[in-house]
């Protein structure tokens, strides 16, 4: 299974000391050392983490392809097509949002995915939609004529995590998921189901199929048994590993988690 390593929280980590350093660019030999496939980035239109510089001297420079996050805001697109990334991710943001909640609403952007779409790939550019696991996503990417899609995981790794935590309740519970373990377990069961399910269907329309959000350590060995999907995304829970064991290590320890 392919792994693509996000490496925003890089940024993250410069932008809360507003200072020159981490550098995500230093990330990009590393990241081809340990063994990784591709290099994730998420430019976003409020730059809270990366900036226009990073992606053009990521782009420019990276040893691995490069698959850029955006929205599909015009000026987002003028920014994709101009730095030419190997893939482009279309995903929806939310000012007030932490992170990406949640897949495109694929069946009510038509037209502007579609003129979207239709400017990155007379670029030569692979277009990758950021969806739900649902079987009305799937169709309408079929439909918008995508290379790829990418399912949100976030449900799974929401379940998982209120599953097999023993925490108790913290700042970091969720709150619509407190519930007995035998309905937790039921219900990632159906979600590990599902996806694999879609995954089939998507591949059987002729898209390829990746996956990622909230995917860590512990949660993504059950995902990578999903063999219709061939890629993963993750960030977060690499960066963050990476503080203890070094960010070569850490991309190492993931790697070995997705041979199937």
């Amino acid at each position: 299974m392919l792994l693509g390593v996000n490496i925003d929280h890089i940024a993250v980590l410069r932008e809360a000391r507003k200072v020159a350093d981490p550098d995500p660019l230093d990330a990009l030999g590393i990241c081809k050392r340990a063994g990784a496939d591709q290099i994730t980035i998420h430019l976003r239109e409020d730059r809270r983490h990366m900036q226009d510089a990073d992606a053009q001297n990521i782009i420019a420079l990276s040893p691995l392809p490069v698959n850029l996050e955006c929205a599909i805001e015009p000026s987002m697109i003028d920014i994709a097509c101009s730095l030419r990334p190997h893939r482009v991710t279309l995903v929806p943001e939310k000012r007030e949002e932490v992170t990406t909640e949640g897949g495109l609403m694929v069946t009510g952007e038509q037209t502007r995915l579609k003129e979207a779409i239709k400017r990155l790939q007379a670029e030569q550019i692979e277009v990758s939609l950021f969806i739900d696991p649902t079987l009305d996503a799937v169709r309408a990417s079929v439909d918008l004529n995508v290379e790829w899609i990418e399912f949100h995981t976030g449900k799974y790794a929401n379940i998982y995590a209120m599953l097999y935590s023993n925490l108790g309740k913290t700042h970091h519970t969720i709150a619509e998921l407190e519930l007995p373990r035998n309905i937790l377990r039921q219900m990632l069961d159906d979600e590990l189901r599902n996806l694999r399910l879609l995954s089939c269907d998507a591949m059987e329309l002729g898209l390829r199929v990746a996956a990622g959000h909230g995917l860590n350590y512990h949660n993504v060995s059950a995902i990578v048994e999903i063999e219709t999907i061939e890629e993963l995304n993750i960030g977060q829970s690499i960066i963050a590993r990476s503080v203890y064991t070094g960010l070569e290590q850490a991309i190492l320890d993931m790697k070995a988690r997705l041979i199937r």
